[in-house]
């Protein structure tokens, strides 16, 4: 029996092939395993080895290798979406979106519906996941619908038939739907309403194989919860991907909701706020409690995927590069929650 342990890294985004050959004095993993203790002695080694090579890689200045072993972070592009109003098509800024992304070492980036619109989206998107050698993890969707008004739900339809197989095209995995709001309570017959294509979206992310989530604003769980609550009554399989932040400011606190929803948590969305409510430029600069948060998740055992969202101020200017936030945000996220 022969213990050889060849590591291998491939950092496309850098042209670096690495590889590490893990060996004993005198190539002594080349020789035979005589005994139990020369065995563990050899295999603590390569053990120790598999765990230390992706942190040096990690911390050098030749950028970031993904470790895929935890909980995916990603990248929700909101930040640059929110630039482009009314629709929020930042198609002009998309190539800087997966570079900045990529530098910060983020799993994917997760886009908006209206980017997989266009006819020549999927080519077009498959481009910048080759060039900066990062994934697409999924999309947020729902901008200006309302799912609980019946007559919307044929025109929704024909959007998810044409958004939902692009994003399976782009290799997606995520689909966060957001239900809309009328401003009000809804009512029962409403809240109907909107299971009934809720269901109908679920099947159709199901047979592209992504997995659908319900993604919260402050409307759906203001009032204890009502619109959320409404609609698990009568979808009680849906799986939630609660955006921790809209949480805090509909007065909901996050570790609760996870300590009581978290057995359905398979995605979620991460931005930090000062104690006044107002937004920060990265994670881990404000108060938000990120430490409960991520000792919550670890009682459930969450095992699902993550974004980080920044968003800020009317007229803020950041202080640092956009690239610069992204990687203080994932640093600070991989130092709390162990991701």
């Amino acid at each position: 029996m022969y213990v050889q342990v060849i590591v291998v890294y491939l950092e496309c985004r850098c042209g670096i092939f690495f590889v590490g050959h893990l060996k004993t004095d005198k190539d002594e993993s080349m020789k035979p395993i005589s005994n139990r203790r020369n065995f563990l002695k050899q295999t603590g080694k390569t053990v120790l080895g598999s765990l230390l090579l992706p942190q040096v890689l990690r911390s050098s200045n030749i950028g970031y290798i993904v470790d895929e072993s935890h909980v995916k972070l990603c990248g929700h592009l909101w930040v640059y979406a929110s630039k482009f109003p009314p629709n929020w098509d930042c198609t002009p800024v998309l190539d800087t979106v997966f570079q900045d992304m990529a530098y910060a070492g983020l799993y994917g980036v997760e886009l908006m519906e209206v980017l997989l619109r266009p006819d020549d989206a999927v080519r077009r998107i498959a481009n910048l996941k080759a060039k900066h050698n990062i994934k697409v993890s999924g999309s947020s969707y729902g901008v200006g619908f309302q799912m609980c008004d019946a007559q919307q739900h044929k025109k929704i339809l024909e959007d998810i038939h044409l958004v939902v197989p692009r994003l399976a095209a782009l290799g997606g995995e995520t689909f966060g739907i957001s239900v809309g709001s009328v401003n009000r309570l809804k009512t029962e017959k409403e809240l109907d309403a909107q299971a009934h294509i809720l269901k109908q979206v679920f099947k159709i992310c199901q047979d592209n194989g992504i997995q659908p989530n319900l993604h919260n604003y402050t409307y759906e769980v203001e009032n204890d919860l009502h619109d959320l609550k409404g609609t698990l009554a009568r979808l009680p399989d849906a799986k939630l991907g609660p955006d921790l932040n809209w949480l805090i400011r509909a007065g909901v606190s996050p570790v609760d909701f996870i300590n009581t929803y978290g057995d359905r948590i398979v995605y979620l969305h991460i931005r930090d706020q000062y104690a006044d409510g107002t937004w920060t430029e990265y994670v881990g600069q404000g108060d938000t409690d990120f430490k409960a948060i991520a000792q919550a998740l670890e009682k459930q055992k969450f095992s699902g995927k993550a974004a980080i969202e920044l968003a800020f101020p009317n007229d803020f200017e950041p202080e640092n590069p956009l690239k610069e936030d992204w990687k203080m945000s994932r640093e600070f996220v991989q130092e709390t929650f162990g991701w």
